[in-house]
């Protein structure tokens, strides 16, 4: 059984028992969050597709870590100008434990 689940905007395809790495959220390590934003649901070829969302339905998880990503280098030049400007940025997201899909 899967779902797709709309966290901050995004959308995600989480299963039950799986790591998902969302953007940063407002919570301690340990809490448990509850996304009620479900826009569809599989369980095993029965599809639920939602109008926006799928009613009744909800998925639970378990927020266990803060963590940076990998580093992206910015760079931007302008030629014949001498113009040149490196940067570098992490973007930081939210470790979550999927833990039922209701």
């Amino acid at each position: 059984m899967y779902a797709i689940v709309d966290i901050a905007g995004k959308q995600f395809k989480v299963e039950k028992n799986k790591f998902l790495y969302a953007p940063l959220m407002d919570a301690e390590a340990g809490t448990s969050l509850n996304f009620s934003q479900v826009l569809l649901t599989d369980d095993d070829g029965k599809v639920k597709v939602g109008t926006p969302s799928v009613k009744g339905a909800s998925v639970s998880g378990k927020v266990l870590e803060h963590v940076k990503g990998d580093k992206i280098i910015v760079f931007k030049k302008k030629r014949r100008k001498g113009y040149r400007v490196k940067n570098g940025h992490r973007q930081q997201f939210t470790k979550i434990l999927i833990e039922d899909i209701k």
